[in-house]
């Protein structure tokens, strides 16, 4: 059954992903359109017909299926880096999918759907994962269940803020190049300005953006604090200074730094972005990079 799953939500991730590639390249209609497809501005397919929806909705659905078969066998929980990026884009797809029916974020759509499909498959591939003997106590599934939706909601803040920053890039090289249009820019720079035109206007993916964050900061608070209750009943101490202990607050304190800084001085431009994937790296080492080292690097199993 899990070898099922697995193939047919890569196979769904892999096919959204191949038509929207294809139907952006060729300057298209949304993708999965049931009538042939008309060239039109690259601007205008900006988003996913009702089929396209519906299909990346069943992807979802089987993925989600399949991390919980395969994380939570028989009441005991399997984990590892592998197990915990699919989580990270199982979320990171399911939160494009409800901002779709919003905004027009193609661009973000042909940059989640390929993680996504890869991510899905990498359980495959790493599998030494350690077995959790407390993977039924209450409060550690709501930890887990918390910890997994702000990690999931940072991972979509990480990719807003690379394309905004390539966004960026491109209006000042514009602007460097003597005010040319963006018609003749598009032609200039091929396939990468044609998919950045897709994109919502700065000041849009901006407000999407802190609003990620502020969300991701609240989740990612009551992640520590529900980690240190449940530490405070395993082990009868609030506080275990590991690796992914000391990364986790070090993301927290960066998280929470950029917002007060937003909020006192309406701190934003390439510093605020690149503030943002300096904390999301930090976040990712004590998410998954602890996991990696230990079970590919070390071939010691997570404790």
């Amino acid at each position: 059954m899990d070898i099922v799953l697995y193939a047919l939500t890569a196979f769904l991730y892999g096919g959204l992903a191949v038509a929207g590639w294809r139907t952006h390249r060729q300057g298209a209609t949304p993708l999965v359109a049931s009538v042939p497809a008309v060239p039109v501005p690259a601007s205008a397919a900006s988003g996913m017909s009702g089929a396209g929806r519906a299909l990346l909705f069943a992807a979802l659905l089987a993925h989600g299926v399949l991390l919980h078969m395969t994380i939570f066998p028989n009441d005991a929980m399997v984990f590892g880096f592998a197990f915990a990026l699919s989580a990270m884009f199982w979320l990171g797809a399911g939160i494009y999918w409800i901002e779709s029916f919003f905004f027009p974020l193609d661009g973000l759509r042909l940059l989640v759907l390929p993680l996504a499909c890869i991510a899905s498959l990498l359980p495959l591939v790493f599998n030494g994962v350690h077995v959790l003997s407390y993977a039924a106590d209450p409060l550690f599934k709501l930890h887990f269940l918390i910890a997994n939706v702000a990690y999931g909601l940072f991972v979509i803040a990480a990719l807003h803020a690379v394309l905004m920053l390539l966004v960026e890039r491109r209006l000042h090289a514009m602007r460097g190049g003597g005010g040319l249009t963006r018609q003749s820019a598009a032609s200039n720079d091929g396939w990468l300005s044609s998919w950045l035109d897709t994109l919502p206007p700065l000041l849009t993916l901006e407000t999407l953006l802190f609003r990620l964050i502020g969300a991701g900061f609240v989740l990612l608070t009551l992640t520590l604090v529900s980690g240190i209750l449940f530490n405070e009943q395993l082990l009868d101490r609030a506080l275990q200074l590991d690796h992914k202990t000391v990364f986790a607050l070090l993301s927290w304190i960066m998280f929470g730094a950029l917002l007060t800084a937003r909020k006192v001085s309406g701190w934003r431009g390439r510093a605020a972005l690149r503030w943002v994937l300096a904390s999301f790296v930090a976040l990712l080492l004590a998410y998954v990079g602890s996991r990696f080292v230990f079970e590919v690097l070390l071939h010691r199993p997570v404790v």
